[in-house]
């Protein structure tokens, strides 16, 4: 069976050091996998290898079974789309003008890329903003128009689309960070096999239905959230104290803080 996206014995090596070593991984359609690890572990390496920016310096990238490297540039925007942590523009563009250029690979063979752009633009919370000049918003504003620019080249998201969503929600506010974790739910719902890099572990347990847990570029776990979600693996990895709590059904994960006295 070919899932929409994965990754065969990848490694990556730079300078003598080995960023990544014998990762295999694939994104199932229908789902959200989150990559964890902390800093230095890998996870934006990964997400660059899986997103077609990295070449890797061994093993494969297969996007729908397919030598990811062999299909022509447009074909593959058209089937896999990516926010990277450092998607800043430096020039006035407005929001909707950049949520737009999603579509450059659609051109020619649809006629809705409006309806598209707007439809990024309502999901994402931007409508009020969508003629905003880019360099004038907030961080967090910023990153939601990345989003938007993804979900517009991913439009029409269909059963095996994949988006790759490296930190998404580091400049967001609470509210928007969970709207956007729900959207990748809802993303994977319409069919896409989505993998988004998290730092906050609580998110990734509770928005997740995999995890992928890299360490100095090896996956130290992979699997179900229950599976990845011990504490004594995640306190070792993560170089501190982590607890796991079960609260209503659903587990609670975060650092093992002191108790404040009264």
């Amino acid at each position: 069976m070919n899932h929409p996206l994965e990754l065969h014995d990848v490694g990556v090596h730079i300078d003598g050091h080995s960023l990544l070593h014998g990762i295999d991984f694939v994104l199932p359609a229908g789902t959200v996998t989150a990559v964890i690890g902390p800093n230095g572990a890998g996870k934006s390496t990964l997400l660059s290898v899986a997103g077609g920016q990295l070449r890797p310096d061994t093993g494969r990238v297969l996007l729908g079974g397919r030598d990811a490297h062999r299909i022509p540039a447009a074909e593959a925007a058209r089937r896999r789309a990516v926010m990277t942590q450092e998607s800043s523009v430096a020039f006035a563009f407005t929001a909707r003008e950049v949520v737009a250029m999603g579509r450059t690979p659609w051109r020619r063979l649809h006629a809705d890329d409006d309806d598209a752009v707007r439809s990024a633009l309502g999901i994402t919370g931007l409508l009020g903003l969508a003629e905003r000049d880019i360099t004038t918003l907030s961080g967090g504003e910023r990153q939601r128009v990345a989003l938007a620019r993804v979900i517009a080249q991913a439009t029409p998201v269909r059963d095996g689309s994949v988006l790759l969503l490296d930190e998404p929600t580091s400049a967001m506010d609470v509210a928007h960070a969970e709207s956007t974790l729900g959207l990748a739910r809802e993303l994977a719902a319409r069919g896409a096999a989505v993998g988004v890099a998290l730092h906050d572990l609580d998110a990734a347990a509770a928005y997740a239905d995999a995890l992928l847990l890299l360490e100095r570029g090896r996956v130290r776990a992979h699997g179900s959230v229950a599976e990845v979600c011990r504490p004594e693996v995640l306190s070792a990895v993560y170089g501190t104290a982590v607890e796991v709590l079960d609260v209503g059904g659903r587990l609670r994960v975060g650092p093992l803080r002191p108790a404040r006295a009264a």
